[in-house]
């Protein structure tokens, strides 16, 4: 066992270690969905090369979907048992091998076997990275956290499109998923090398941090639960979004049957069907329908993702800071406007400026909430049930 696996800090160092464990998780998150998403930005190609038309086309990208649902249970009962560490290196490890794998099929039945592949792999990693999140933050940094986690989800389609047309144009469209591949197989070794699945099992934390870590939390029935008392300012708030004292979930039964719980991941199965829908399909709308060439394409093409990194950082700023730990707000306002700006997104003048204007504020409105929405899941459950909370949400 190396030195930094045993070391106890027991000097007085004020580190600040879980931002450099956050960062890691912004990277590994940003490198995971360019993985996925860089389909997006080649499939004029690959349907020119394949002759197949855009059902065919939609069910290569789909593939994917399926092997993600299909891990992701598994891998949360792993990590409630064994930790993070080890499972999500193994999964960017994963998803890397297979997107290189994607720049050597000669057949359509090869990339949809790919691309399942690639789902499988990837599935397990939110799901660790989410409860790194809820082992490394306090309570009242949890959807500032949170929302660089998500923003993370942005930042890489705002680079993917245009750096992915970049390459197809250049050397091919098979170069994209073998240059994408090689940061995953870094992070994968920067991964298992620097996260601990606990602070307290990481050398890089002093006691001081680690208190502040634990700091909001209460030990309960052998399990850690979170006070979730919320801030005074704003009071007025909690009588429109209706605020409740409530226990946190401590059993499987509970999160199943908790209409909470439910509701949460209803909301946060139409936003990512929205976002989806986005990533996938508006590179090739706007080359099909709208008339733009591959390289502006790919500018354009990135405008939601800039609108919802934005969206995504300040949401869980304001969530956090702003509103004190409330999070309905943000929950309500992504709904509402999202709404809005999609009615807003079907009769959009057909300019350019007018189109980016549209996708920037679409990608903003959806991603304003969603830290919230995945930091509900780890406030309402307890330290046994949060893996739960976090694979269901």
């Amino acid at each position: 066992m190396s030195r930094i696996d045993t070391l106890v800090c027991t000097d007085a160092r004020k580190t600040k270690y879980r931002f450099v464990v956050l960062t890691m998780i912004f990277l590994v998150y940003a490198i995971n969905y360019a993985d996925r998403t860089n389909i997006g930005a080649v499939l004029p190609f690959i349907i020119d090369e394949f002759h197949i038309n855009n059902f065919e086309a939609g069910a290569i990208a789909s593939m994917f979907f399926l092997g993600y649902a299909v891990s992701q249970i598994p891998a949360g009962f792993f990590i409630a048992k064994r930790g993070t560490r080890g499972l999500v290196s193994l999964s960017i490890f994963g998803f890397s091998a297979f997107t290189w794998l994607m720049g050597t099929v000669s057949s359509v039945f090869g990339l949809k076997l790919v691309r399942l592949g690639l789902g499988l792999s990837e599935g397990p990693c939110p799901v660790g990275l989410a409860s790194t999140i809820n082992n490394w933050f306090p309570p009242k940094e949890k959807a500032t956290a949170t929302g660089v986690y998500i923003a993370a989800t942005m930042f890489a389609p705002i680079i993917v499109p245009p750096l992915a047309v970049w390459i197809a144009v250049t050397w091919g469209w098979r170069w994209v998923f073998f240059s994408f591949a090689i940061p995953g197989i870094v992070a994968a070794i920067a991964w298992y090398l620097l996260v601990k699945s606990k602070p307290a099992e990481s050398g890089f934390v002093s006691q001081s941090e680690l208190a502040e870590i634990n700091a909001g939390r209460e030990s309960h029935n052998n399990s850690v639960r979170e006070n979730i008392l919320i801030a005074e300012r704003f009071t007025w708030l909690d009588k429109i979004i209706r605020v409740k004292k409530m226990a946190p979930i401590d059993t499987a039964k509970g999160l199943f049957t908790s209409k909470n719980i439910l509701g949460d991941c209803l909301a946060y199965f139409m936003m990512v069907s929205v976002l989806y829908g986005l990533l996938t399909w508006i590179p090739l709308y706007l080359v099909k329908e709208r008339g733009f060439d591959v390289m502006s394409m790919g500018f354009v093409a990135s405008m939601p993702c800039i609108g919802g990194f934005i969206g995504a950082i300040g949401g869980g700023w304001i969530s956090d800071k702003l509103l004190g730990r409330r999070r309905k707000p943000t929950m309500m306002f992504t709904a509402v406007s999202t709404v809005v700006m999609m009615l807003i997104m079907l009769n959009i003048p057909a300019s350019t400026l007018a189109v980016c204007i549209g996708l920037f504020f679409v990608g903003f409105c959806l991603n304003i909430g969603w830290p919230a929405f995945t930091a509900y899941g780890m406030a309402v459950s307890d330290s046994k049930t949060g893996n739960a909370a976090n694979l269901l949400i």
